[in-house]
């Protein structure tokens, strides 16, 4: 088995939890490739001191991996994917963080799900990502230009709201008078979304959600519609630039450039352990069902 490994270091939080993932896989002699930088802060903090093979960029991970592991948070599996991209490597997050919906494996239980991805006990979960093109075109979106949760413009450098102007498919849709504008994929519906107000919807639904963050026009709403629907935005406002996030990754962009988002061709298969499906991600992490009158 060969497993690439890509994490974050918290001191004194996850030193224990790499630990055991390494342990654990080279008692069973299994291949490991650790990221680079990763693998460089472990030696640091002296968290390891064996020398593992590495990676640095996503061209050096193709089909020969059997998986990816993710040690962090959502975010942390969020960077992972810049790596996996369209190669098909699953990723199996194990959580570090807090809140995490993609991270599903929490630190407590780590031995026995490892032991379900030594023996391939496991399913995918194919999720949607977004890809963005910018008119004129901009430099910095030819090299990552998708995302896994969601794709937002927002202000910059101003308390002014912006207009962003939507179409739909080359029909007009409305112009929102906000903070920015949301466009998430099913994964990002429980993300930066969901606190704006939008809907959950479960990973195989075939859709995305347009979320208004903080509209001036209320009767604005979050708008589900069908995943092959392509999304032109054209940004207008008091300052000169706005903001383009793909998930973590932050451009600057100038006004009225215009910009279209559709969902990509591939997709990201993410790990799915026996018995921790969505929905019962759902009620741990939204405390649903728990009567808080006690």
């Amino acid at each position: 088995m060969k497993v690439a490994i890509y994490g974050q270091y918290y001191q004194n939080d996850t030193g224990p939890i790499i630990k055991d993932i390494l342990s654990f896989f080279n008692k069973n002699k299994v291949e490991l490739i650790l990221e680079k930088e990763f693998l460089k802060v472990l030696h640091e903090y002296k968290i390891c001191d064996k020398d593992y093979p590495t990676f640095d960029s996503h061209t050096q991970l193709n089909s020969d991996f059997d998986i990816l592991i993710s040690i962090g948070g959502d975010g942390t599996i969020l960077r992972a994917i810049t790596y996996v991209r369209n190669s098909g490597i699953p990723i199996l997050g194990i959580n570090a963080g807090r809140l995490g919906f993609l991270a599903k494996v929490q630190k407590e239980n780590i031995e026995p799900f490892l032991q379900i991805i030594l023996e391939q006990k496991y399913s995918f979960s194919k999720r949607t990502l977004l890809s963005v093109e910018s008119k004129p075109r901009n430099k910095t979106l030819r090299e990552i230009n998708f995302a896994l949760n969601e794709i937002t413009v927002s202000r910059k450098d101003t308390t002014s709201m912006i207009t962003v102007e939507t179409h739909l498919n080359d029909e007009y849709l409305t112009s929102y008078w906000a903070d920015g504008l949301i466009i998430a994929t099913p994964t990002g519906s429980t993300g930066y979304s969901l606190s704006c107000g939008g809907p959950v919807l479960t990973p195989d639904v075939k859709s995305l959600v347009i979320t208004p963050i903080a509209p001036h026009n209320l009767n604005a709403r979050p708008l589900v519609i069908p995943d092959k629907t392509e999304i032109r935005l054209k940004v207008s406002g008091r300052e000169p630039q706005y903001l383009v996030s793909l998930d973590s990754r932050i451009i600057a962009m100038n006004n009225k450039t215009e910009l279209i988002i559709r969902k990509t061709p591939f997709k990201i298969n993410m790990v799915e352990i026996p018995d921790e499906t969505f929905l019962k991600t759902l009620r741990n992490k939204l405390l649903w069902g728990e009567d808080k009158r006690n």
